[in-house]
């Protein structure tokens, strides 16, 4: 396993202002160490007992809304549901959109009828409305009032990360890294990567892709040499779906394969203006024009498109190699050389290296204790449970005895069989075991690391050809709450999204020019340079917020 090299962007903030920023960080340091501790009657601090244990003998069902249409797994009867359900008392009902998402939420807010605990995506808007519209508890108070033990389990800095400005912590995240846990592990990675399956690429030469011309090629070459593949035509790339914000692997993960940055000079850099983005955006209407792109990239939703990553169908792919983690085992099963690895994907003209970003302190998704619920005590006292040491080694390893043995280092050492079916077939895993993160809801990866058994060959490449590119950098994933400011940034997420299709459908780059050109005039009157001086507003108080996680981390 290479070693891993980390990089950390540089915001070009001058020295005496860094110092300014760690002196005030560390002036914050011992309130907010305060605000984060609960106090006992004498002022002194004893460990609390988990409130789930005393909660145990008492039945309880709560309603779960996770906001992700894709996860369709339910409570049922499998090991470590079970176990939570013996050792809490508490049964899950998940609820989740049929469809749109941003719909589903819309309506629930609007009749005031959210269940006990919903868990969403950081960078939603419905994330501040929920909060901005105070219907859901502070988990701060939760804890307070019901379970002392939620401060034990929780991370000092993650909770900074999410205190709002009234005080009050409103949420907790999923998938979170401290920097100090980056510090602390080398083979943290990221999960943006550019693939193509294997013995295509091997077949025409392994050419390099970095390029325009080099694309280009090895998709003619591609699908001249495979026209199809196991009985079906060849697609030539496979990316994220395209929705009414656009589409994630051509925006956000195209710009970080580019080197795009996210400011310059102290203000927001509009890196959808980028000339590198540009280019690389013709190079895909060019493949539009020239048949290598069908209207399926278009039409596919994620469902399709990993339905079809299963069966091996694209030659290459901007995607996110976690995502398709289960359709490589099972491609790999059938055949190794028909698995995806990960390459250098397209960059910049000055051939920059790729800037990955590691997963941040955000995390991926948050989850909250809506104040409609029939018992917020089991609701906090839940979340404790799962977030701890126990609730973490059980949700991902499973129950010792049953998925895992004790190995002479302490560590799990996973049953053979139970290894099997977790690479050949994890629908099934999931109902008779549920673990390896079934309930991901607030995994905490950097925990975990010290149980995840050796990646396999169709896992372990993708992930640790990530490790050279990786970059940490969450100050730049910050989420604008101001409503109308949220509302105007909105409107001109829509804007592209209706804005990318018809770049990619412009019959010339002439048209391609002019569509654009259209699309900057239209954001400006939407609003755009109030939506970037406040995205500005919100990274530099993300380097303060930073600066003490770090200084909170130098004095654990």
């Amino acid at each position: 396993m290479p070693t891993q090299k980390y990089h950390v962007i540089q915001s070009g903030w001058r020295s005496a202002r860094r110092a300014a920023a760690l002196a005030l960080a560390l002036c914050l340091l011992a309130s907010q160490m305060a605000a984060c501790t609960p106090a006992t009657g004498d002022g002194a601090q004893e460990q609390a007992a988990p409130a789930w244990e005393k909660y145990a003998a008492e039945s309880v069902t709560l309603d779960w809304y996770v906001n992700f249409s894709w996860f369709t797994t339910t409570w049922g009867e499998n090991l470590v549901a079970k176990t939570i359900t013996e050792e809490t008392g508490v049964s899950i009902n998940f609820i989740t959109p049929g469809g749109n998402e941003w719909e589903k939420l819309d309506a629930m807010i609007s009749s005031g009828d959210l269940p006990d605990l919903l868990t969403l995506g950081f960078w939603e808007p419905h994330a501040a409305r929920i909060i901005g519209e105070g219907l859901v508890y502070p988990l701060n108070e939760l804890a307070d009032a019901y379970d002392p033990y939620f401060w034990e389990v929780s991370s000092p800095q993650r909770l900074s990360w999410y205190t709002h400005r009234d005080g009050n912590i409103y949420s907790y995240p999923n998938s979170s890294y401290t920097p100090a846990d980056y510090e602390e592990n080398y083979n943290i990675g990221a999960n943006q990567t550019f693939l193509v399956r294997s013995d295509i690429y091997r077949a025409i030469g392994s050419p390099d892709m970095t390029t325009p011309e080099g694309f280009t090629g090895a998709i003619r070459d591609a699908t001249a040499l495979f026209p199809t593949v196991g009985g079906q035509p060849l697609l030539a790339i496979g990316l994220y779906d395209f929705d009414k914000d656009g589409c994630y692997s051509l925006e956000e993960m195209l710009m970080n394969f580019l080197a795009i940055p996210f400011e310059k000079g102290g203000e927001r850099y509009d890196r959808y203006s980028d000339p590198d983005y540009i280019r690389w955006l013709k190079v895909f209407r060019k493949l539009r024009e020239d048949g290598y792109i069908s209207d399926e990239l278009f039409l596919d939703r994620r469902a399709q498109v990993v339905e079809k990553v299963g069966e091996g169908r694209y030659f290459c792919m901007i995607y996110q190699h976690t995502d398709i983690a289960d359709q490589q085992i099972y491609l790999y099963e059938k055949d190794p050389e028909g698995s995806y690895i990960a390459i250098d994907g397209p960059s910049n003209r000055r051939g920059d290296s790729h800037t990955l970003p590691g997963v941040g302190i955000n995390g991926w998704t948050v989850t909250m204790v809506s104040k409609n619920s029939k018992a917020p005590e089991r609701a906090i006292a839940l979340m404790s449970y799962l977030m701890s040491e126990h609730g973490q080694k059980l949700t991902y390893c499973g129950v010792e005895g049953v998925t895992y043995d004790t190995g002479t280092d302490g560590g799990p050492v996973f049953k053979p069989e139970v290894l099997e079916l977790l690479n050949s077939d994890r629908v099934e895993y999931n109902s008779i075991y549920g673990a390896d993160n079934t309930y991901w809801m607030l995994q905490d990866n950097a925990m975990q690391l010290r149980w995840q058994p050796p990646a396999r060959p169709p896992l372990s490449q993708p992930r640790e050809w990530t490790f050279p590119y990786t970059v940490y950098m969450p100050e730049y994933d910050v989420s604008i709450t101001d409503p109308e400011i949220s509302a105007a940034y909105q409107r001109i997420r829509e804007a592209w999204g209706s804005a990318l299709p018809q770049l990619l459908l412009a019959p010339t780059d002439e048209e391609f020019d002019r569509i654009f050109s259209e699309y900057v005039a239209l954001r400006e009157g939407l609003g755009y340079d109030l939506v970037a001086r406040e995205w500005m507003r919100l990274v530099e108080e993300a380097k303060l917020k930073l600066d003490m996680d770090r200084a909170m981390a130098m004095g654990r």
